[in-house]
């Protein structure tokens, strides 16, 4: 990969899109990345329940999800280098979105020829790099999304056109899979889903190049091509290594299935933000100058925390707590269904045109409101919706199955889902500098998830203990405290920047 000078904007679109084109383009970019996300959480976590897995060793393959957490650490790379082959016709943004899809088909396939899921860490090997590569096609999106709309007006139709097409894809997947799947078997399933997550592919393969007049459309798409199956195996290979360094770390300390190691992950998981968080009175007094004299790596990452000083622990613990209950339901829910006694094809129902017409509805209003309403408003009205969408599994849980209850609850909560999803993608889009948006943009949404996810690694252990019924009550309480952080929120002001 080679360096640019050319700020990343400017390369991408040298001029605006109409507001037609930047809907349609950013619909397609959600659909390319909502179709793998369902494929190594949601609907893997089911297979490994169908397949007989320990709950516990399920609520561990939900640790993967953690991966998106961390895309701040990879970020920079994407907003500094060039794909090699494919940036050359279609710029730094598409060459990025090119190689991720190259990697989400083959991390499929891969998943696909291992659905038996006999090795389990083959299965998680083959997860951590499909969630690795859509997160880095989200990375380059996200950062092109905030530069081509950066008021929050702007933001409402695009996140609205990215949201409808990431969970269209999402429930696409999750319904389509497993609906595939009890009329043949996991492996087709995943072969579908890895099929059709290829198709925007040769879509952006056909767009126009990055500059006018620019030639060599099949020359770069097959020196891009070849070049990114080198990239992805060296991944595979640095990813399986890692992997296995770990686990024979974990063996040699005696770790097992049943050993505590949430205390840990945390621990580990939050050096980062701790580092951050202690050097915060350091960067408070940098003078502004600081900040451009010598851009480093983390620059982008100091530059938040100098701009928001002291306020930005108080952004970083909401936006925490702000999707908490989202990704608890997540983890459990498909195993909650399949435990409750509902069938593939029910499940496949509820995946498919329920939680797809709800969570666009949701999606739809959350957008709308938010170009008429403050910001705190929308994202206490979207805590109380993502709140109401955990607690109506206790419902579910205590009521004999029917196909009208599991409907109702999963509309509700995908609808919650959609409705705050929607608000808070704007309000994270609206804290980033203009400077660095695609850096500052996966720092923020990366924290987001991050409690969110280590506690969905022991959602298994906490299901044990306290049930379903407590597992959703808790989930949804903690979706609902985020409002108590509100009156902070609104009054956090930026310093100027530099």
């Amino acid at each position: 990969m080679t360096a640019n000078a050319v700020p990343v904007g400017e390369r991408d679109l040298p001029a605006r899109p109409s507001a037609r084109r930047l809907f349609g383009l950013y619909l397609l970019l959600g659909f390319a990345a909502g179709l793998p996300f369902y494929m190594f959480n949601a609907v893997l976590t089911l297979r490994l329940s169908k397949h007989g897995v320990d709950i516990v060793i399920i609520g561990f393959f939900a640790w993967i999800a953690l991966l998106p957490t961390f895309k701040f650490a990879w970020a920079p790379l994407v907003e500094k280098y060039d794909v090699p082959g494919f940036a050359r016709f279609w710029g730094r943004r598409r060459g990025w979105i090119m190689l991720s899809q190259l990697g989400i088909f083959t991390a499929m396939v891969a998943m696909a020829f291992t659905s038996n899921d006999k090795s389990l860490p083959l299965t998680a090997l083959f997860a951590i790099l499909l969630a690795f590569w859509t997160t880095t096609l989200e990375v380059a999106a996200d950062g092109w999304r905030i530069e081509l709309a950066p008021t929050q007006a702007e933001q409402a139709p695009i996140v609205a056109a990215n949201l409808w097409g990431y969970r269209s894809a999402m429930v696409a997947a999750g319904s389509g899979a497993i609906l595939v799947a009890a009329r043949a078997d996991w492996t087709i399933a995943y072969l579908v889903i890895a099929f059709a997550a290829f198709l925007p592919f040769p879509i952006l393969a056909a767009m126009r190049p990055e500059q006018p007049g620019t030639r060599g459309r099949l020359t770069s798409l097959v020196g891009g091509t070849l070049a990114s199956l080198a990239i992805l195996l060296a991944a595979a290979l640095a990813t399986a290594a890692v992997g296995w360094l770990l686990l024979s770390a974990a063996e040699s300390a005696g770790i097992s299935a049943r050993s505590n190691v949430t205390p840990v992950v945390l621990a580990i998981a939050l050096l980062p933000f701790v580092a951050l968080a202690l050097a915060l009175p350091r960067i408070n007094r940098l003078p502004a100058a600081a900040l451009t004299s010598k851009p480093g790596f983390a620059t982008a990452y100091v530059e938040i925390f100098w701009r928001y000083g002291y306020a930005v622990l108080a952004v970083l613990a909401f936006v925490s707590l702000y999707r908490m209950g989202d990704v608890l339901t997540l983890t459990l829910s498909h195993p909650l269904w399949n435990e409750a006694g509902y069938s593939l094809d029910q499940i496949g129902v509820a995946d498919g045109v329920v939680a797809l017409s709800a969570s666009m509805a949701g999606v739809a209003l959350g957008g709308w409101l938010s170009t008429r309403l403050s910001l705190g408003w929308t994202l206490g009205i979207g805590a109380v919706t993502a709140a109401l969408g955990n607690w109506i599994y206790v419902w579910l849980w205590h009521s004999e199955p029917s196909s009208f209850i599991l409907y109702t609850s999963v509309a509700v909560d995908q609808f919650g889902n959609g409705f705050a999803g929607a608000v808070f993608v704007i309000y994270l889009s609206m804290l980033v500098s203009p400077t660095y948006p695609g850096a500052q943009y996966a720092l923020l949404s990366g924290f987001a998830f991050l409690l969110p996810r280590l506690l969905a690694g022991a959602s298994g252990s906490m299901q044990t203990q306290i049930g379903y019924d407590g597992f959703f009550l808790l989930s949804g309480a903690l979706s609902f405290a985020a409002i108590f952080l509100l009156p902070v929120i609104v009054r956090v002001k930026a310093r100027a920047t530099p």
